[in-house]
């Protein structure tokens, strides 16, 4: 099954089996409302499996690592050969996103999708569509067919986890330079300003921030990429981790899975999986608040809210490897908890203050 067609077999969460949840959850011996937004996680997870209780013991955090042409035009703070370095690094267990994923019983995948040069060794999975992208400052970072090429590698790699059992995945990725092409498909997908849709990035000074600004202007100008057609979007100023990210949304979709947003660039990855199959939305769930200003415009056209706010702007996966506690503890509110019925209480004396809140809020 290609990405493709699989997008015309993807339906919208199941909205029937999302009801019964929340009308479970109300018969749980607590007042109604009272564990909030773990509420409406547990009911969204049901919509997501069709299954009113779940768990998911299996978890990883797929990473997509590539390298970004535009990295010539001065706009990242580390060189390039970072990439390479830190996805070596995370088989090895003691980046950042390694660490919390293992904190949290997460396995993580590492991918190239898009490395200069090969990480050499089998611990990193080689879905490479071409080793590094176009500067798209001086023209497209990749053609139409390699960017499809790596969305469907990433559709192949999450379907395969979801074979292997994994019932949740994160998404995660690396590549030097990768803030500068996910402002710029923010920019081109929604229409925002540049100069306040760039970031800093993992750092720069306000010089180097006005170049980035300067650079993702002169990319859209000369690429000119087409805000309706998110796959032109992504061979003209996009990135392979981007793409590859997409795909693994899709899959998520596809195959009736959860599946959690990392930082910015994870979340555009998102936008652009929903640009192409809006259902997949129903299918995602925000982690944590990144500080990148395409983070919020991105997730605010998604419909969704992230989990925490943490001031983290690592990336790699860090937020999911955090956030797989919350839907843990979603879950074991749902299928752990005693009913009204268990303790043969009568819930009737009890007052809905979800109601007054409402009312409070109109």
């Amino acid at each position: 099954m290609n990405y493709q067609n699989a997008i015309n077999e993807i339906k919208g969460a199941d909205v029937q089996a999302m009801e019964s949840a929340r009308e479970y959850i109300d018969t749980l011996i607590k007042p109604f409302g009272a564990l909030g937004r773990l509420e409406e996680i547990a009911a969204r997870l049901a919509g997501v499996t069709g299954a009113v209780k779940n768990r998911f013991p299996k978890r990883a955090i797929v990473v997509m690592a590539a390298d970004n042409g535009v990295y010539d035009e001065g706009v990242a703070a580390a060189p390039q050969a970072f990439t390479r370095l830190q996805a070596m690094n995370m088989t090895r267990g003691i980046c950042g996103v390694s660490v919390l994923a293992k904190a949290a019983g997460a396995d993580v995948v590492v991918v190239d999708i898009g490395l200069k040069e090969a990480a050499g060794t089998d611990a990193v999975l080689d879905r490479n569509v071409r080793h590094c992208t176009g500067n798209m400052a001086k023209g497209p970072a990749m053609s139409h067919e390699e960017a499809e090429a790596a969305i469907e590698a990433g559709f192949d790699v999450a379907s395969g986890l979801f074979a292997q059992g994994y019932g949740v995945i994160g998404t995660g990725e690396m590549g030097i330079a990768n803030t500068t092409t996910t402002s710029a498909c923010a920019i081109a997908l929604l229409g925002l300003d540049p100069g306040l849709a760039v970031g800093r990035g993992a750092g720069l000074t306000d010089e180097a921030l006005a170049n980035k600004i300067e650079v993702v202007k002169r990319a859209l100008a000369k690429n000119m990429p087409d805000a309706d057609d998110p796959v032109d979007v992504l061979a003209k100023v996009g990135g392979l981790d981007i793409a590859g990210l997409a795909g693994c949304y899709l899959a998520a979709a596809y195959h009736r899975k959860p599946i959690l947003i990392d930082g910015a660039i994870a979340a555009v990855a998102a936008l652009i999986a929903a640009r192409l199959c809006p259902d997949a939305k129903d299918f995602m769930f925000a982690t944590h608040r990144s500080p990148e200003p395409s983070y919020d415009a991105a997730i605010k056209e998604l419909g969704l809210t992230p989990f925490l706010e943490m001031g983290m702007r690592l990336g790699e996966g860090s937020g999911c490897a955090l956030a797989f506690s919350v839907i843990d503890a979603a879950c074991v509110m749902i299928c752990d908890m005693g009913t009204f019925d268990d303790i043969a209480f009568d819930d009737s004396v009890l007052v809905d203050i979800r109601e007054n809140e409402v009312e409070e809020n109109q």
